[in-house]
């Protein structure tokens, strides 16, 4: 295939990722090989890029010394160089500052690198200035070099030049290095030509870069009005139109917004022929108790009263706010035992087994089913397990436990929130905890950070508030978020497969330009 016409095919790998970026390196490789303009590189010449210029870098006039700065010479730093051509700087400096240092003016047409941090971010002065020591130059020989094609091969060249980087705080390279690093050079002439044709087709790149990111303006502006759609109508195929190439939303804001409709009451509409929540409530109150005293567990203790205003957000009058220390029969710690990797003792699910608001099975732990902690802390169906302690991300994430009762337990960083499910459908509040509105408004405002951790303790887990729905409405949402959210998981992979398919072409044909092999699974 001719590079043209991988340019023109460009729409096909348009939903590759870094499409553009991509463009630009396979344009440097073959212009560094010679097959941009068809010529045979074999009889180029090896040299190093130290006998191709004179080579120098800057110096900082010393900081406390308010008189070197803020004069009329523009004093470049690593921030002010753009990969292009650099005609402004950050910081300014005066003859004093320049007579004080080993910072030189260098004229128009030098080349600019980075050698510490941001290693091989090139530039090239379109203006009179100076640099700071962390930026080497380069005035090539132009009886040798062309200035742009010297500027596209340290372009080319500059992850291997950030592999050389050494130190330990800031990754830095040397004159040294920079000066002994061997390019291949053809004669000026095809230097001139291969120039020509690396600048005709990055800025081929650069309007193909435009259309993208004026697409991707459009598309988000179109993505707002959908997701305002499907808000107003939350059905299987408004969220179907969400997922249209041309309305790329991702999956995690879907994710997001059926939760938020959710809890709102805006998912489902309302049945007045609902047992009403007020009645429900008081039954939970009623019968609560009971149920404890039989299931032989402690109710919350010293759960502050419900405010009578100040709640996160709107909901339908048929529905009440309430804490989960009101509703729930246990809200406890889990086991500190030593774990191991024995399956054939009790499973132990721990904070990396809660994922996407479910619990997985992969990577568990295993305890002796005699230690004291048992049967205690076995787990019931439909227990929700709520992460109390790690970092600040993590702090929050629960998930619903839906095996067998008595089958496994939890670790001691996690709590356990056991709803009686005779009177609440506990799947509802699992989904609750994991909507958006319930970790900023309830988790992140009395999260602690101590020696390094965030914690959340079950004191205040207690008096997190949720709404409480009808009970045959709070089944009748999950059953709803469960089949737009299934809906999300298939059409996910199928935007992920879309995606692979574009990425996989694209290295077929980069292959077929550069003569390489690409593996393709099955």
């Amino acid at each position: 295939m001719r590079l043209e016409a991988f340019f023109e095919k460009f729409e096909l790998f348009a939903d590759a990722p870094n499409a553009v970026a991509k463009m630009r390196e396979l344009v440097l490789q073959l212009a560094l090989n010679g097959t941009l303009i068809g010529l045979d590189s074999s009889r180029w010449e090896c040299i190093q890029l130290g006998r191709l210029g004179e080579w120098g870098s800057g110096g900082t006039p010393l900081r406390s010394e308010p008189t070197y700065y803020g004069g009329v010479i523009p004093w470049l730093v690593i921030g002010d160089l753009n990969d292009g051509i650099v005609t402004s700087a950050s910081t300014f400096i005066t003859e004093e500052g320049l007579a004080n240092s080993s910072a030189r003016v260098l004229p128009e047409g030098v080349l600019l690198i980075a050698m510490y941090g941001s290693i091989g971010k090139l530039g090239i002065t379109g203006i009179e200035c100076a640099t700071n020591q962390a930026i080497a130059f380069c005035k090539p020989n132009p009886e040798q070099v062309d200035l742009r094609f010297l500027f596209h091969t340290l372009k080319a060249i500059q992850p291997a030049l950030l592999a050389r980087g050494q130190g330990l705080a800031q990754k830095n390279i040397s004159q040294t290095i920079l000066k002994a690093w061997e390019i291949s050079l053809p004669s000026l002439a095809e230097q001139k030509r291969i120039v020509a044709k690396v600048d005709e087709l990055m800025a081929l790149c650069d309007r193909l870069e435009a259309q993208q990111q004026e697409r991707d303006t459009r598309h988000a502006a179109l993505a707002r009005a959908s997701l305002t759609r499907f808000a107003e109508a939350p059905t299987p195929a408004n969220l179907d139109f969400l997922f249209h190439k041309s309305c790329p939303i991702t999956p995690a804001d879907l994710r997001k917004t059926i939760l938020t409709l959710a809890v709102q009451g805006k998912l489902i509409p309302q049945d007045p022929n609902d047992e009403p929540t007020e009645e429900l409530l008081a039954r939970i109150e009623r019968d609560r108790n009971w149920i404890a005293k039989e299931q032989g567990v402690r109710l919350p203790k010293n759960v502050p009263a419900l405010a009578a205003e100040g709640y996160p957000h709107d909901i339908p009058e048929s529905w009440q706010w309430s804490r989960i220390g009101h509703l729930a029969l246990v809200i406890d710690y889990g086991t500190s035992q030593k774990a191991d990797s024995n399956s054939s003792k009790v499973p132990v699910y721990r904070m990396g087994n809660i994922v996407g608001g479910r619990l997985v099975d992969t990577n568990l732990k295993y305890v002796d089913a005699s230690i004291d902690d048992l049967p205690g802390l076995y787990l019931k169906t439909h227990d929700i397990l709520f992460n109390r302690t790690n970092s600040y991300e993590l702090v929050g994430k629960s998930g619903i436990f839906r095996g067998p009762d008595d089958s496994a337990t939890f670790a001691s960083y996690l709590i356990r929130i056991r709803l009686p499910s005779a009177l609440l459908f506990p799947a509802f509040f699992s989904l609750a905890m994991n909507a958006p509105y319930f970790r900023e408004t309830q988790i992140e405002p009395e999260v602690i950070q101590q020696c390094g951790q965030a914690n959340f303790n079950g004191t205040k887990l207690s008096s997190t508030v949720v709404p409480v729905p009808p009970l045959a409405e709070q089944r009748r949402i999950v059953s709803k978020v469960d089949q737009l959210m299934a809906l999300v998981d298939q059409l996910e992979t199928q935007l992920a497969t879309s995606r692979a398919a574009a990425e996989m072409l694209m290295e077929v044909v980069v292959a077929e330009l550069t003569g390489q092999q690409v593996e393709i699974a099955a």
